[in-house]
């Protein structure tokens, strides 16, 4: 498996598998990406930042993720909690997805040690933010070292469980 910055001609493979996680997560009763995103425009957006990447095995894309290191402001807001790191540089993954046909693989844990890798020497820590039903992915981050931190509210008023490893 290979891990590597995603280039504009793997917007359609990131967009297949982000839309058969949108279906997961609906048919799971999971409101989390049924709102219109994550959109071409945002993986667009991503890859001209760089700060979207993408697992490949061969030619097939099997994971993507968004890795920033910009603040994000609904995190100044954080509720019921504290974030471990206070006042140090973070990292945030964002849009991190696994392609059905490859889940139960390991590969969130790949993309998520990757990211790990991208910020060595750079930030004190990384955090990650999910739906409180997303309980697959809960358990990916909690298998990967990050604790629980509190609630945010996103920009269109939904609540998430804020994660974070120091």
């Amino acid at each position: 498996m290979e891990f590597r910055k995603s280039r504009l001609e793997d917007i359609d493979g990131i967009m297949n598998i982000i839309n058969k996680a949108k279906i997961s997560l609906k048919e799971n009763g999971i409101e989390q990406w049924q709102n219109g995103y994550p959109n071409e425009r945002v993986i667009e957006e991503d890859i001209s930042r760089g700060e979207s990447y993408v697992a490949t095995i061969g030619d097939i894309i099997v994971g993507t993720v968004a890795i920033t290191f910009d603040k994000e402001p609904h995190y100044n807001e954080l509720r019921e909690g504290e974030w471990k790191n206070q006042h140090g540089d973070y990292a945030v993954i964002h849009r991190i997805a696994v392609d059905n046909s490859y889940k139960g693989q390991g590969i969130a844990g790949f993309l998520i040690s990757h990211a790990e890798e991208i910020g060595a020497g750079k930030i004190q820590s990384i955090r990650i933010d999910t739906h409180e039903m997303n309980l697959p992915m809960q358990s990916v981050i909690k298998k990967e070292g990050f604790v629980y931190c509190g609630k945010v509210n996103m920009v269109d008023g939904s609540e998430r469980l804020t994660f974070e490893k120091h």
